[in-house]
């Protein structure tokens, strides 16, 4: 059973996360079993190398994850989290999309899978969260 009860509910309670709403960050999509947000690259998303900084790609993840596990159990928060980088994206435009794996009696595990414009696999992360 849902935490929001509606959809603007719960992006209305994420724009006060406001690391991620100032980046530009949006949540797009959230059900009991997934979420997304997404982000369009900007020059103010870029590393001293051009690229997109990781921690950026790192933010989205965590947002698509929070809204996943706040939407099913709030508060809670992350207890661990993984990101692997897998290439640099393509196109001005990424998603990040949660799917839950396991939502247990304290704890609960998601997977996100980022991508860009194109299509392609930008990152994958691996969050439990801690049901307070």
């Amino acid at each position: 059973m849902s935490t929001f009860s509606t959809f603007e509910e719960a992006r209305e309670f994420f724009k006060k996360d406001l690391f991620a709403s100032t980046n530009g960050m949006e949540l797009t999509e959230l059900t009991e079993t997934e979420s997304a947000a997404t982000l369009t690259i900007t020059e103010n998303h870029q590393n001293a190398m051009g690229g997109v900084m990781g921690g950026v790609i790192f933010t989205l993840c965590d947002l698509a994850f929070a809204a996943l596990v706040n939407n099913l159990h709030k508060p809670t928060v992350a207890m661990d989290s993984d990101i692997r980088f897998l290439t640099a994206p393509k196109g001005g435009r990424l998603t990040a999309r949660a799917k839950l794996v396991r939502n247990g009696r304290t704890t609960i595990v998601v997977s996100v899978l980022v991508t860009d414009e194109t299509g392609r696999e930008i990152a994958v992360f691996s969050c439990t969260g801690y049901k307070l």
